[in-house]
């Protein structure tokens, strides 16, 4: 499975948050809520459906904003508006950390946990579909 190499723009348990613009991060805004995972993104990668690169979260110990990991997915959060996002993982994809990401979500968003070879398969066609 290949590696995918990713940015957090969000700390788990933090409400400050970033994004990543033009190769940097930049303030964004601070949240009414914490983030129940690490959050961030693919630089590099585009998501169609909100015009922006894939999302990606972290499950685990907090990680600080700008940290870069390389990994290969271990499930995708896959959504109904199709803004899904990928989830990396040290170990298996379970407990409470993962309850708090699929509660964080709407019930009308349809949040469920698809397996690595799901999220490989969709960064793929992603890949494939971009231009250049």
């Amino acid at each position: 499975m290949r590696a995918w190499r990713g940015v957090v723009e969000w700390t788990a348990g933090q409400r400050e948050r970033f994004v990543w613009r033009d190769g940097r991060l930049e303030p964004l805004r601070v949240e009414a809520r914490p983030a129940p995972v690490n959050y961030g993104c693919l630089p590099g990668t585009l998501n169609p459906a909100d015009d922006a690169e894939v999302d990606a979260v972290w499950l685990g110990e907090p990680l600080a904003v700008g940290t870069v990991r390389e990994g290969a997915p271990a499930a995708l959060l896959h959504l109904h508006d199709g803004d899904h996002k990928v989830i990396f993982s040290v170990g298996p994809v379970q407990g409470a950390a993962l309850q708090g990401l699929l509660a964080w979500f709407p019930p009308e968003r349809g949040a469920t946990v698809q397996d690595a070879h799901a999220a490989q398969a969709w960064l793929d066609e992603l890949a494939a579909a971009q231009p250049g």
